[in-house]
């Protein structure tokens, strides 16, 4: 559908990066914006240049979400707040698990709960999961990261099939690295990881990531564009590695007793 079907729309995560990029997109169409975010100076400051109307919520608050979904009838939905504890699962802490789990996934698993029937209703409706590519690939460090939004890939295609007969849209958004203060969240506002993960890469910018949903919110209502993945053009998945023992294997006679 062009965004002229659409009228309003709710987005998570909304106080910076790709999530501030999408608000300002969709403002510039003409849609009412709800901005969903914790941190309040931000989302005014956002509603202030863009005219988005500012929610100081966080997406695990279902009671919170469950008010804001009772008042408005959303049109569009781009589920973008996510969090990150990059550690080995052998490593991990049962606070990160926990965290991972109820930002990036159990609150994707309400909101559309709490959305998506009435856009069913309505026969009118485009949901927008932001996950990454770590929900397709696997590198090393950030097992739970994986595992999550490999959870939201699968909801995106399922939400497809529940809602088959109705003019509602998925689209599952597979970033790569993206320029973000992001890993300043994740590592730390210290220079050095702006040295290691931005400086002297050539990398899209979250106003890239906004403008690939918009178009796919603006295709023709006969066409769902279900997945992309935005990479850098300098960045790829994938690579095999092979890893010799640290000690020999051992071996065993015919009765199975170890040698």
């Amino acid at each position: 559908m062009p965004f002229s079907d659409y009228k309003t729309a709710l987005v998570t995560g909304a106080s910076s990066g790709i999530g501030a990029a999408v608000v300002e997109r969709l403002c510039r169409e003409g849609i009412e914006v709800h901005a969903i975010a914790r941190s309040a100076g931000a989302l005014k400051e956002l509603a202030e240049r863009t005219g988005c109307i500012a929610h100081v919520i966080d997406v695990t608050d279902r009671a919170a979400i469950a008010d804001l979904a009772n008042l408005v009838q959303f049109d569009i939905l781009v589920n973008n707040a996510g969090v990150d504890r990059p550690k080995k699962f052998l490593q991990a802490d049962a606070e990160d698990i926990d965290l991972l789990i109820d930002v990036n996934l159990r609150a994707v698993l309400h909101i559309c709960r709490l959305i998506v029937p009435g856009m069913v209703a309505r026969d009118r409706g485009h949901v927008i999961n932001i996950s990454s590519i770590a929900g397709n690939y696997n590198f090393g460090g950030n097992s739970t990261y994986h595992a999550v939004k490999a959870g939201v890939a699968m909801l995106s295609n399922q939400l497809r099939i529940d809602a088959f007969g109705k003019r509602v849209r998925v689209t599952e958004i597979c970033p790569g690295r993206v320029a973000t203060d992001i890993f300043n969240h994740v590592h730390g506002n210290d220079p050095s990881v702006r040295e290691r993960f931005i400086d002297g890469f050539e990398l899209p910018q979250a106003a890239d990531i906004a403008d690939a949903i918009a178009f796919a919110i603006s295709a023709p209502v006969a066409v769902n564009i279900g997945h992309m993945e935005i990479t850098p053009t300098l960045q790829v998945m994938g690579g095999l590695q092979t890893a010799k023992p640290e000690t020999p294997a051992a071996t065993y006679d015919a009765e199975g007793a170890k040698r």
